[in-house]
């Protein structure tokens, strides 16, 4: 099979997922599927909260677009045209998690378009809707029926893993996957750095980067490095639009525990009744609270930066990842910093 033919299949899958996304209602052949297969994706969709309460139908269509935006044949091409692949198709297991919608697309992207075989062990809080995709893309490119797997129970026989979970799961990951070549991911997540000159609607824009899927990714921020003096009412003012996330009942649970065990234990919090703020040095903090500290110069954010570098997996408010940019990555901008692409590339046989 032709990488080519994957491209296609991918790009198709894309107008799919956009259209999904964007909630649109179905009018022509022209993004894949008939009308019916269309509004059986759409009950999908809104049968995730019943799987997994975080998954609400506002986050699950924006993982579709925001995925979907990057399936176009330009990006695909260039980024794919850097590797080289052999002909020889490997079976890589994805250990999947499922703390937000589609978090494992990726790498079921690099499998499949590298020429490899998927077998995907799905999280059980996320396992219907990467499948329903999946059936698409076959229908798009049928030979790709034998390099798609999809399980929640035991994998076969495989060559290579790669595996994302906690901390805690690391070493499972170790025990029962480590005599394979691997990637490895275990917890993360991402700090904005403040230069005391933000405007309102920079601020507005980080306030994606902390509430989108309620702060569950390791792409959401949960700490702030602030310049010393920095006004915090200028933070509660930016991402005030972001307050009707408190009456999730998840969030909203997490958000109500928290206040009130850090307050028995006598911590000084502040709170604009849906996001805590604690001053503290801490890389992570809990769902609902951002950490803070404030810094004097540049060279004190290097050093944060670089003691935690290993823990972090953006820092919005520079150059490379503005504010609100932290979930929109390309196609190039590996997890943990691991070229997948690379790591399938030098699979021997």
């Amino acid at each position: 099979m032709k990488q080519e033919e994957i491209i296609n299949g991918f790009v198709q899958l894309g107008k799919l997922m956009c259209a999904l996304g964007e909630n649109k209602e179905w009018t022509d052949f022209s993004i894949g599927v008939t009308s019916d297969e269309y509004n059986s994706l759409e009950i999908v969709i809104n049968r995730q909260v019943s799987y997994n309460g975080w998954f609400t139908k506002e986050n699950v269509r924006k993982s579709l677009l925001e995925t979907g935006n990057n399936l176009i044949s330009r990006k695909l091409e260039d980024w794919s045209s850097r590797y080289s692949f052999s002909n020889k198709s490997k079976s890589v297991a994805l250990i999947m998690a499922g703390n937000i919608p589609l978090v494992g697309f990726h790498d079921f992207l690099c499998v499949l378009l590298s020429g490899n075989k998927a077998v995907c062990k799905l999280s059980s809080d996320d396992k219907t809707l990467l499948p329903a995709l999946g059936e698409c893309l076959i229908k798009f490119v049928p030979e790709l029926k034998e390099r798609i797997v999809f399980t929640t129970g035991r994998i076969g026989e495989i060559d290579a893993v790669i595996a994302t979970g906690s901390d805690n799961s690391l070493k499972y990951f170790e025990q029962y996957f480590g005599k394979y070549p691997h990637i490895f991911r275990k917890n993360r997540t991402s700090v904005a750095v403040f230069n005391g000159n933000e405007t309102e609607g920079e601020i507005k824009a980080l306030g994606t980067d902390i509430f989108s899927y309620f702060g569950l990714g390791c792409r959401n921020v949960s700490h702030l490095l602030l310049p010393k003096g920095f006004e915090l009412k200028r933070f509660f003012e930016g991402v005030f639009s972001f307050s009707e996330i408190i009456h999730n009942n998840k969030y909203g649970n997490n958000y109500d525990y928290n206040k009130a065990v850090y307050l028995l234990n006598q911590h000084e919090l502040l709170d604009n009744n849906f996001v805590l703020l604690r001053e503290s040095e801490d890389l992570f903090s809990p769902l609902s609270m951002i950490h803070y500290h404030f810094y004097e110069n540049q060279n004190e954010v290097d050093e944060y930066l670089e003691k935690n570098k290993d823990k972090i997996q953006v820092v919005v408010g520079t150059e490379e990842f503005p504010f609100g940019s932290a979930q929109c990555p390309m196609l190039d901008d590996y997890a943990d910093g691991v070229d997948v692409m690379e790591f399938l590339e030098e699979l021997k046989d």
